[in-house]
């Protein structure tokens, strides 16, 4: 057993003698470790956090104008009045797509803009959204309150309600007074938290009825989008493959986008963010490296007249070797175990700090980092004990033994 090793017995007597300075040196490794440790874990923590948030809506895919602008968005960007006739979805295209797609799923259009808003002296601007009431019940879960059932009421969001201190019952002023148009609507209902996604943005938004929004910013039947909210997320490339096909046979007047693929982009570029910012934290163990050689090297020269006594009764230069490894491997073991619990408490400390939750800290994926990192400090102190062990080694016994 190696706790019965001559030669471990030796590494571990030069440890202690040489206390304070091994001490040192492993607390180089126990700031790499914890660093690494608590990077790979925030990420591994926001990865967690933001799929969890968008698995929600992966069954969602998005129909816009393909002149509308592409690309992946957090709702739609309005802007203005809606859509003009070459950057909208007809109502004809509208009865297309839902003709294709309504068997896998609630398919329903949407008008969007974004409208000054008053409430009382209170102003400021909010996405406004226009749907069919019939189809609300079926996407969105209320707080508080109820639906709209007429052209003057509407349901808004809890960041818009908390910001402008709304409640059911509210009256909202859409439009401008100095400019003279202004209609009034009363909030009937406050929509359950949602976050980010990929159709609605509603956290901030007043909705109504198509009715509402076509009478104030006119427009009808020209849509902004359509959204499929789909039954089984295997059927997303079937319903886009159909849709593509049967609006651009002759050119391209609409792009079906996949929230998946939004959720791939999304956790691919946190993974390119964590390992940078990984390798960051990796200096710190190359600092330990260099402090972990340094020490190797001042143990060689301090203990060369006992290199050439051991050498001298016999002892191989693969125990030399073996010996002044079994002392950078102590270093690098006891640095990286004291890391690795070190780095729990940091790590959970962190990622609360940093993403607010810790629901998933304990998942095998956030706390597989802590053994990477705990894996390379151990292989960086021995690789760091290499050169010395193999300079020890190689010293002449003679001449060794002659050295003061």
């Amino acid at each position: 057993m190696i706790g019965r090793d001559i030669i471990f017995q030796l590494a571990l007597r030069s440890v202690r003698l040489h206390f304070l300075r091994s001490v040192l040196a492993a607390l180089g490794i126990v700031i790499g470790v914890v660093a690494i440790a608590s990077m790979g874990m925030m990420g591994a923590n926001m990865t967690l956090t933001i799929t969890d948030q968008l698995s929600d809506m992966a069954n969602i895919l998005v129909v816009r104008p393909s002149s509308g602008g592409g690309g992946f968005g957090f709702g739609p960007m309005g802007g203005g009045s809606s859509a003009s006739n070459e950057e909208a979805i007809t109502e004809k295209q509208f009865k297309s797509i839902d003709r294709l797609a309504a068997k896998y799923g609630t398919v329903y259009a949407l008008y969007s803009t974004s409208e000054t808003i008053e409430m009382g002296r209170d102003r400021g601007r909010a996405t406004i959204y226009g749907l069919d009431t019939d189809v609300l019940p079926e996407i969105l879960n209320l707080q508080e309150g109820g639906y709209p059932k007429s052209t003057t009421s509407v349901i808004i969001g809890p960041a818009l309600a908390e910001r402008r201190g709304l409640s059911i019952g509210s009256r909202i002023d859409i439009g401008d007074s100095e400019e003279g148009n202004v209609t009034t609507v009363r909030v009937t209902g406050i929509i359950q938290e949602r976050g980010m996604s990929f159709d609605l943005s509603t956290d901030s938004a007043i909705i109504g009825s198509e009715k509402l929004f076509t009478g104030i910013f006119g427009g009808e039947g020209e849509y902004d989008q359509v959204n499929i909210v789909l039954e089984n997320i295997n059927d997303a490339e079937t319903v886009k493959t159909e849709i593509t096909e049967e609006l651009n046979k002759k050119e391209e007047t609409v792009s079906v986008q996949d929230s998946s693929r939004m959720m791939e982009t999304i956790t691919s570029s946190l993974s390119t963010m964590t390992t940078f910012v990984m390798a960051i934290a990796g200096i710190s163990l190359l600092v330990a490296a260099v402090s972990i050689f340094n020490v190797m090297l001042m143990s060689v020269t301090e203990r060369i007249r006992e290199i050439g006594i051991l050498r001298s009764i016999g002892t191989q230069k693969s125990e030399v070797r073996r010996m002044f490894l079994y002392e950078a491997t102590i270093l690098g073991v006891v640095g990286a175990g004291i890391g690795a619990g070190v780095s729990l408490l940091f790590g959970y400390l962190f990622v609360l700090a940093m993403i607010g939750t810790t629901d998933y800290f304990f998942e095998p994926s956030s706390l597989m980092f802590v053994l990477e990192a705990v894996i390379v400090g151990v292989i960086i102190c021995v690789i760091s004990g290499v050169y010395p062990a193999w300079r020890a080694s190689n010293l002449d016994p003679i001449e060794a033994l002659r050295a003061e």
